[in-house]
């Protein structure tokens, strides 16, 4: 799992926010509702997702809960690897 939310926090600290400071970015700093993610870069993240781990995310999973911080990413991608 930690090795997950590593990967999605690299991601979206350089897909998202170029220059930013990596310790200003939490497991549970907010994605969506504190502005980081949009509807695209929530599309972009889920692209990410299944291209990187091999897993489907359905059009329903991708909301504010599984998409607002880095472990909620990465509860997500676990659990989606655990029913392969």
């Amino acid at each position: 799992m930690n090795e997950i939310k590593k990967i999605v926090k690299d991601y979206i600290l350089e897909e998202f926010l170029p220059g930013e400071d990596p310790a200003g970015l939490a497991d549970e700093t907010p994605l969506v509702s504190g502005g980081i993610l949009d509807s695209m870069a929530t599309i972009k993240m889920a692209a990410f997702l299944e291209k990187k781990y091999g897993v489907q995310i359905e059009a329903h999973e991708m909301n504010t809960k599984n998409f607002n911080t880095i472990a909620s990413l990465a509860s997500l991608v676990q659990a989606k690897l655990g029913g392969k």
